[in-house]
């Protein structure tokens, strides 16, 4: 019949996502999770050793590209890149990284049910 798609409205008052969002968060959610569990690790056997610049560097990357997913969300606010010039301790990433990990969880749980993701599709049954 019509070719016109209904806008998808997220449970998060109202907020659409982007394609590019969901690919994003996609592509470093594993990513992210993977660092945390490392750094996690390290933190377990030295909590107040501090992470190397190489480290640092990798880590940014990946909070860098979270905070491009989470740039609409309330807790964009509240994260952090960790900082080259001081560098964190073990538990200090940990700490940090865990804020990530909570917004990118949030994230999902406000913009994807039933199996799919509230996507701005750029029609309207208005």
């Amino acid at each position: 019949m019509f070719d016109i798609q209904p806008t998808k409205r997220s449970s998060a008052k109202g907020k659409k996502i982007t394609d590019e969002q969901v690919e994003l968060y996609d592509t470093i959610s594993r990513l992210l999770g993977a660092a945390f569990d490392e750094v996690k690790g390290f933190s377990k056997k030295k909590q107040d050793e501090l992470l190397n610049v190489k480290k640092v560097k990798m880590i940014n990357r990946l909070l860098e590209k979270a905070k491009e997913v989470l740039k609409d969300e309330p807790t964009d606010a509240f994260l952090e890149l960790l900082d080259e010039n001081e560098l964190p301790s073990n538990s200090d990433a940990v700490l940090t990284m865990s804020q990530y990990m909570s917004a990118m969880d949030k994230f999902h749980v406000d913009h994807y049910h039933g199996g799919n993701w509230d996507l701005d599709l750029g029609g309207s049954w208005d």
